[in-house]
């Protein structure tokens, strides 16, 4: 069965939206973009047109490449600092000459819609939760609206960035699943993923999951988008294993989408929370 993440992403937007409208006062979503990185600007376009459909301010604030670190810094602490901001990102990846995890950890934590200051990723090993990534968290929601029980399940999560592998790997754990982390170093790749109830691919390599891989009837979720010659790709052989899986996430429609939403979701959620 297809895990439809476009129409829960839609579902959510609408519940979203239903709420802004009685607002006076818009929530407001602030991105910081650094360089002049062409999917990062496809991505902003993405979340400038999301915040657009349901009611969300949307502040886009773009530094060249040779802007100095202290004008990012002042611009984030401006935004901190503004009541009427309730949720601030960095738009990734920044150009290599400036200190990313400096940035993000001066991002004040009850702002840091993308959850990935220190306190934020600290808050969520300890099951303490306060803002969750957006991608890790919309897995979750996407697991739960198709009702699929986690409690002692053995999911593997191939990859281990800060952005999704990690985090995604600390909220299975709160759901009782058994969790093994794979990566690059791992030997014997298909060893672990043959094992898996729940197999969650984010490395950004093209058809890296084959048939040979899944168990049958395992739950297959792909959070990879590899753009070869124009097309979008996950890290998952679609077409090889959605036949083999119970449940499948599609590239695109997938889990971006729900990425997107619990952005939005964040937003909203702050702006209450000071209501």
């Amino acid at each position: 069965m297809l895990l439809d993440g476009k129409a829960l992403s839609n579902k959510i937007k609408d519940e979203i939206k239903s709420k802004t409208k009685n607002y006076l006062i818009k929530p407001t979503l602030a991105v910081i973009q650094i360089g002049n990185d062409e999917a990062s600007n496809i991505y902003i376009r993405t979340k400038a047109k999301a915040c657009e459909y349901v009611g969300i301010n949307f502040i886009h604030t773009k530094f060249e490449e040779e802007a100095l670190e202290q004008e990012i810094i002042n611009k984030i602490i401006e935004l901190n600092n503004d009541p009427y901001v309730n949720g601030i990102l960095i738009q990734l990846p920044i150009p290599s000459k400036f200190n990313q995890y400096k940035l993000l950890n001066l991002i004040n934590k009850d702002k840091d819609v993308d959850g990935l200051t220190n306190i934020n990723m600290g808050m969520l090993f300890k099951g303490n939760n306060n803002l969750i990534p957006c991608t890790p968290n919309g897995i979750i929601k996407l697991l739960e609206e198709y009702n699929i029980d986690l409690k002692g399940k053995h999911a593997v999560v191939v990859g281990r960035s800060n952005l999704v592998g990690k985090p995604l790997s600390m909220l299975l754990l709160q759901k009782d699943a058994t969790v093994t982390i794979c990566h690059s170093k791992t030997e014997h790749l298909d060893y672990f993923t043959k094992q898996a109830d729940i197999l969650i691919s984010a490395v950004g390599k093209k058809d890296l999951i084959t048939k040979e891989m899944v168990k049958e009837n395992a739950v297959v979720i792909d959070v990879g988008m590899n753009r070869v010659d124009g097309k979008l790709y996950g890290d998952v052989n679609y077409d090889e294993i959605k036949d083999i899986a119970s449940y499948i996430t599609p590239v695109p429609g997938g889990v971006g989408p729900m990425t997107v939403a619990m952005l939005l979701y964040n937003v909203l959620r702050n702006y209450e929370k000071n209501l």
